[in-house]
């Protein structure tokens, strides 16, 4: 299978080629976006998955921010999500269970009692039709059908993605989806980010700050109890830059570390609003990460131990990613007080984040 390499592109173009293919031999697309400035995206159609992020460092210096892997095959056996686009439920649902109209839909339990990120062969795991929509900002629109059932969730659901990469250094995925029954969508991008770099080690010497005054507390298999508490005097204040070593330890969970629901301050919005930063000491590099959505997951690589070797083979420990996942609340089909993620016929759900890069 041919292997990731960094790819000279012309400024503002995509490039496609194949890049392996799936367990049925249907071929696997890979498309480069590259902006102006230089900042290159690697997108393959196996997952809508981003399999490289090239953004430049304070000394100008192209660095690879994302985890995952040089060649496609892992993506489908070991990744934890790597990259992936998610659906139909991003985050978990409690005992794989919601009711909906009266009707009571069991799904997989992929994540011990729970259903997490769309099941056993979520859109993570499904081939998407790619189109270029636009080589001047370079932007790539991944579609699929979900069938009726897919899954166990009900409706034919029309879902695409369009990732766009600007000249302000920012990835911006639009989502749409449509249903022909009533459902629940719930989408989002699981980028594994590290600022110093893909394989560089912990990101516990990283700074963040989350522009949320509440969080959805959860029990003990990470679901929320369906309290929405305030963050303040908790070790889940983040409202100001905080180094994410300094907090870690505090928060709990088994194994430690954050894997929690922000209630954002600014929502509904009218349009994508700050929701979070992440800056790196080491490397100058500063990520803004803005949504429309109401929550964002933010999640520190607690389950990556050391058993997985990605780019370059470098051993991916604990702690040594953080991934930033906008989206409706986990759960919320079975929590009445959470924003609704129902979707009925005649409705469009769209939604749009962007991930903004620079440096200080």
């Amino acid at each position: 299978m041919p292997k990731l390499h960094a790819q000279a592109a012309r400024p503002d173009s995509v490039t496609a080629k194949p890049f392996g293919k799936t367990a049925d031999g249907r071929t696997i697309q890979l498309y480069t976006l590259t902006n102006a400035s230089g900042m290159q995206v690697a997108l393959a159609t196996f997952g809508g998955t981003v399999i490289r992020l090239l953004t430049p460092d304070r000394a100008g210096h192209p660095g690879d921010v994302a985890l995952g892997f040089s060649t496609i095959e892992p993506y489908s056996t070991q990744s934890p999500y790597f990259g992936a686009l998610i659906g139909r439920y991003a985050n978990r649902i409690g005992k794989g269970r919601f009711t909906i109209d009266g009707k009571t839909c069991q799904l997989a339990k992929n994540n011990g009692p729970n259903s997490l990120h769309g099941g056993v062969m979520g859109f993570d795991k499904q081939l998407w039709t790619a189109e270029v929509l636009s080589q001047n900002p370079p932007a790539v629109r991944f579609s699929r059908l979900s069938p009726d059932g897919e899954e166990k969730f009900p409706g034919n659901l029309k879902v695409a993605a369009t990732y766009t990469l600007t000249n302000r250094d920012e990835l911006r995925i639009q989502y749409i989806a449509q249903t022909d029954k009533p459902t629940i969508v719930n989408l989002t991008n699981h980028t594994y980010f590290n600022l110093s770099g893909a394989g560089s080690g912990s990101i516990l010497g990283h700074q963040v700050r989350i522009h949320a005054s509440r969080f959805t507390p959860i029990g003990s298999t990470l679901i929320p109890t369906g309290e929405i508490k305030d963050v303040a005097g908790t070790p889940f204040d983040l409202r100001k830059w905080t180094t994410i070593g300094d907090k870690i330890r505090t928060v709990g969970g088994s194994p430690v570390g954050f894997d929690h629901n922000y209630v954002l301050n600014r929502y509904p919005v009218s349009r994508p609003a700050l929701a979070a930063e992440v800056w790196d000491p080491a490397s100058g590099r500063l990520l803004k990460v803005y949504t429309d959505q109401p929550g964002i997951q933010f999640y520190t690589g607690n389950f990556l131990d050391g058993t997985i070797k990605g780019k370059a083979g470098k051993v991916y420990r604990q702690h040594d990613a953080f991934c930033l996942e906008t989206q409706h609340f986990p759960d919320s089909p079975n929590h009445p007080n959470f924003p609704s993620t129902v979707l009925r016929p005649g409705e469009t759900f769209r939604s749009t984040t962007v991930y903004g890069f620079s440096v200080r």
